[in-house]
């Protein structure tokens, strides 16, 4: 099924600059969008898998690996190196466990009287995106073994009388609407960005909305293929900046504007300053520029607004406190 292209979404621009960072350096952690229904988020994700520069991997292998010494023993007979798009994979609400981590290939033990392991969707989404559409509605057992996975890098299966290990690295992608519930705090903290998404707010928006899924759907084909000097255009600046990236050092004074606001903002933990900075020469390097204040302070909503603490006296929500905290700590930049 050909996907909507990722250039060709109309607005939400915050969103759109999440995931092109997770595209820069996957390091950050994923990316959360809460939002109303009918936004694009999905959309957005999908497109992802035109978008994303393609992979060397060995063909066949079962963990996307990109060299031979990396191929789990379990894999049996693979190929040889091949350009692959990156994965993308969708992890439904109420899969099992055994098809996100993997379990005993019931076909083979019976047929063959063979014990073999018949990878999941984790093996699947290794050097790849792993995608939860309505991630809030997703049951507490499997939250507690992404947690597992995602803090490792590494799935482990022991059960079945299987012992297996696998690399399970991949960019986090989650979806939501948050009138149909909380996410558990204990997975929101695993995402590196959040964004929110809401519906398009003038009638001039929804009209190129509906003007061009309305000729998407027509004509796909074409469609794409009228996208496509742009979509290669976005993939060479990823590209370029991935290769700027580990270029990009920060100066300290920059080190001390992550610490200074996450501690204005009260964010828990550290993880908020690494984000901060990670996003921040993430954005630099999309730019072709050095890290600056004012990437810090593009990127620092979406950093953040997930890791403050609620109080109960404000009612004005944690994008505004940050918008607040940066006007009042980097006054000339936010007024440029």
């Amino acid at each position: 099924m050909i996907p909507f292209p990722f250039t060709a979404i109309v607005g939400q621009s915050e969103m759109k600059t999440a995931m092109i960072l997770t595209a820069v350096d996957p390091g950050i952690g994923g990316v959360l969008v809460f939002g109303d229904r009918g936004t694009g988020k999905s959309t957005a994700v999908r497109a992802l898998s035109s978008l994303l520069p393609p992979l060397q991997m060995i063909d066949r292998c079962p963990v996307n690996s990109a060299s031979r010494a990396e191929v789990p023993d379990w894999a049996g007979p693979v190929g040889e190196v091949v350009t692959r798009p990156t994965p993308v994979v969708d992890l439904p609400l109420g899969v099992t466990e055994d098809r996100v981590t993997g379990a005993l290939d019931i076909e083979r033990a019976l047929t063959r009287g063979e014990k073999a392991f018949e990878p999941g969707l984790l093996a699947r989404s290794n050097r790849g995106y792993l995608y939860i559409d309505e991630i809030n509605l997703l049951e507490d057992h499997i939250v507690d073994l992404l947690l597992d996975v995602a803090q490792s890098g590494e799935n482990v299966v022991e059960r079945e009388g299987l012992s297996i290990r696998h690399p399970a690295r991949f960019v986090l992608v989650g979806s939501g609407n948050p009138e149909e519930g909380e996410l558990r705090p204990q997975l929101l903290d695993r995402f590196g960005l959040s964004v929110e998404v809401t519906s398009p707010g003038t009638v001039e928006e929804r009209v190129e909305v509906l003007r061009r899924r309305d000729a998407f759907d027509r004509d796909r084909a074409s469609f794409v293929a009228a996208q496509s000097a742009e979509e290669a255009a976005l993939r060479d600046r990823i590209v370029a900046a991935r290769s700027a990236l580990p270029k990009a050092g920060a100066a300290e004074a920059l080190l001390h504007d992550c610490a200074a606001l996450c501690l204005a903002l009260g964010a828990d933990g550290l993880r908020g300053e690494l984000t901060l900075l990670r996003a921040a020469r993430a954005l630099a390097a999309f730019d072709g520029e050095s890290p600056t204040r004012a990437h810090l302070t593009r990127v620092a909503p979406m950093a953040l607004r997930h890791r403050l603490r609620r109080d109960p006296l404000d009612e004005a929500g944690s994008t505004a406190r940050i918008a607040r905290a940066l006007a009042e700590a980097f006054p000339e930049e936010v007024a440029a």
